[in-house]
């Protein structure tokens, strides 16, 4: 078989593997639509609300370890039709949530959907390292790596259209109205989830079919026969500082992350009091756009700028803009809210990089990812921290927490470069 017949029989394969970055950056960020929809048709606390996100990120957390053993005993396919098939699932799962307008069972529901994505996170990265030339395995993985924003934007807009429905009333109003009309405006309101997510398992359901049916490499088909993990090797890292300083700089990441998307729209409401739901939707898709922006602002940069320096200087930048969205809850606390992610986007990647660099043997680098992976429970602690700081105070000053967590990033890639320049 020449270059371009082999380049043909994994061009499809390709295709489906990349969509999964699309899916699951979808997922992720609906949630923060969820939150304020959830809230209204509950009367939830911010505390109780930002449950949501510590259901999701649960999932993730729970299933991390289990999927990479999934994934070395099957093969890197059968973990992404699995992940598909809990995904779909999940959010099929909302359709009875919402008929019984049960908000537990919501929980249960994105906690499925959550385990499906640890498994597709687990094995869609590697898979499309291993899907082609090594020499263009980064350059691949980028690609794949751009569709994710494409989706956490989509995300925003399917929950903006089709599920936030622009109708806000009142305690006072809510008060007035007769238990029949306010059943009514729940029951309504509850069921808006039914439509988009039934929509969005039946899609997944046919990509897990698809997946199922495409013949794959056969690199993505067969059982894992490297080196195997032992527990020794976790043991090692978690008596490593430097490798746990890492992992809590990223814990902290997803947290800040999560609680600033999260509570976006909540902030608006106090910020810009009398703006709909609706446009403070856009302010949070501005964020995201932005967000997308700043990872190829921050690509460009590192070819000048050491990433551990870059990371620090982005660091310092959003412990200040949270600090403005705390002294200046209003229009000027909003637009900062929204420029801190423009600063997160290079934080993730870098911060994993940096962490793995140098750990050693292939066993180790894979044990360290699954633990890196795992601390995604950052988004499910510091949402529900600040959900509680808000109760007990308001959620200007809540934003201390993301704040915080900043700070703790600043201090990982100070000593990052510090390191670097000692060597």
């Amino acid at each position: 078989m020449n270059n371009n017949e082999k380049s043909a029989s994994v061009l499809l394969p390709l295709i489906l593997i990349i969509s999964l970055f699309f899916l699951w950056g979808m997922a992720n960020n609906l949630n923060d639509i969820l939150i304020t929809q959830f809230k209204k048709v509950f009367s939830l606390s911010d505390l109780k609300s930002g449950l949501v996100q510590s259901a999701f990120y649960t999932g993730y957390f729970v299933f991390s370890i289990p999927a990479s053993l999934f994934m070395r005993r099957y093969s890197y396919k059968a973990a992404v039709v699995t992940g598909l098939l809990l995904y779909a699932f999940g959010a099929f799962l909302f359709y009875p949530a919402a008929a019984q307008r049960e908000y537990s069972l919501f929980l249960g529901a994105l906690f499925v959907i959550a385990s499906g994505l640890a498994f597709l996170e687990t094995s869609a990265n590697p898979l499309i390292v291993a899907m082609g030339d090594p020499a263009t395995a980064e350059r691949r993985l980028n690609f794949a790596q751009s569709f994710n924003p494409f989706g956490c934007i989509s995300g925003i807009v399917i929950g903006r259209e089709f599920i936030l429905s622009g109708h806000e009333p009142s305690a006072e109003n809510l008060a007035a109205m007769a238990p029949a009309a306010l059943e009514q405006f729940y029951q309504t309101e509850s069921h808006a989830v039914q439509g988009p997510y039934l929509v969005i398992g039946a899609v997944v359901f046919l990509w897990a079919f698809l997946v199922l049916l495409v013949k794959f490499p056969k690199i993505a088909t067969q059982s894992s026969t490297g080196e195997s993990i032992s527990w020794s090797d976790y043991k090692n890292l978690l008596v490593n500082g430097r490798f746990m300083f890492g992992v809590a700089a990223q814990f902290f990441y997803v947290g800040a992350q999560v609680c600033l998307w999260s509570y976006t729209i909540r902030y608006g409401q106090q910020a810009l009091p009398g703006t709909g739901e609706k446009i403070l939707a856009n302010y949070l898709l501005a964020s995201l756009i932005i967000f997308m922006v700043g990872r190829f602002v921050a690509t460009a940069l590192m070819v000048r700028v050491k990433a551990s320096l870059l990371m620090f200087i982005y660091a310092i930048a959003n412990v200040v803009l949270c600090a403005l969205a705390i002294l200046s809850p209003n229009f000027v606390g909003m637009i900062a809210v929204v420029a801190t992610s423009f600063f997160m986007s290079l934080m993730f990647p870098t911060i994993f990089a940096l962490t793995i660099k140098n750990l050693g043997d292939n066993a180790k680098a894979k044990a360290g990812s699954s633990l890196l992976v795992m601390s995604i429970i950052g988004g499910a602690v510091l949402a529900a921290v600040m959900g509680f700081v808000s109760d007990l105070s308001s959620i200007h000053v809540a934003v201390i927490v993301p704040m915080f967590a900043f700070a703790v990033i600043a201090a990982f890639a100070r000593a990052c470069f510090k390191r670097e320049v000692a060597i």
